[in-house]
């Protein structure tokens, strides 16, 4: 008589997720999944792990000693094998989680100007139209104090030279390379995982040794 063979559970948490408030985090959100035998692999994925609620906050912290004790509960004799992080980051939010467009536009036009007068304010400290106009006289020969032709070019070249460094117009990119802002923004983003990570893990440590607390006394 052959025994049944142990099955095996093989998962890979997700880093951050995203989903809408009022839905459930199950198990195939946060993670990749992997087993054997095979069979198991779609209920697994379809096992509930929480429903955050309105006290639950937007930021929800998930570890792999929650996700373990769920397998578990499924599959007793499981397995499991871990790799890469130990934790997810489930972020709630409101809605489609997309900004309105209105708030686009005003978000836009802010920064176009803002970035338009701190490149005049900054070519007005280092005197510039002076700089422009002497450039003008080498080349030249002659003085113009309006030196149109060249500042139309400079002004058309700052443009073209910060498409070409930020590698972005609109929604087209040159190349796969990320941008010098999609990579500051991600490590922005990873410090803010990271800070969220490490309160939520000293929160919940904070709970669950006042709850050992209380079940210690008599």
């Amino acid at each position: 008589m052959s025994l049944a063979p142990t099955p095996t559970v093989y998962i890979r948490l997700r880093s951050r997720i995203r989903i809408p408030r009022g839905k459930g985090v199950t198990l195939g959100d946060i993670a990749h999944l992997l087993t054997s035998p095979e069979q198991e692999e779609a209920r697994l994925h379809e096992l509930e792990l929480m429903h955050p609620g309105p006290m639950d906050g937007n930021l929800i912290l998930i570890d792999v000693l929650q996700v373990i004790p769920a397998i578990r509960r499924v599959l007793p004799q499981a397995n499991v094998e871990l790799i890469g992080s130990g934790h997810t980051l489930v972020e709630v939010i409101e809605g489609n989680g997309k900004p309105s467009k209105s708030l686009f536009v005003l978000v836009w036009i802010l920064l176009f100007f803002g970035s338009a007068l701190t490149i005049m304010n900054f070519h007005a400290d280092v005197n510039m139209q002076e700089v422009q106009i002497r450039i003008v006289e080498m080349l030249t020969g002659t003085r113009d104090e309006h030196p149109y032709l060249f500042q139309i070019a400079y002004s058309l070249g700052i443009g073209f030279g910060m498409t070409v460094f930020f590698n972005h117009l609109f929604k087209k990119k040159w190349n796969e390379e990320p941008t010098p802002l999609e990579v500051e923004m991600f490590l922005y983003q990873q410090n803010v995982d990271q800070y969220v990570v490490i309160e939520e893990s000293e929160r919940l440590l904070e709970r669950d040794n006042r709850e050992m607390s209380t079940d210690e006394r008599p």
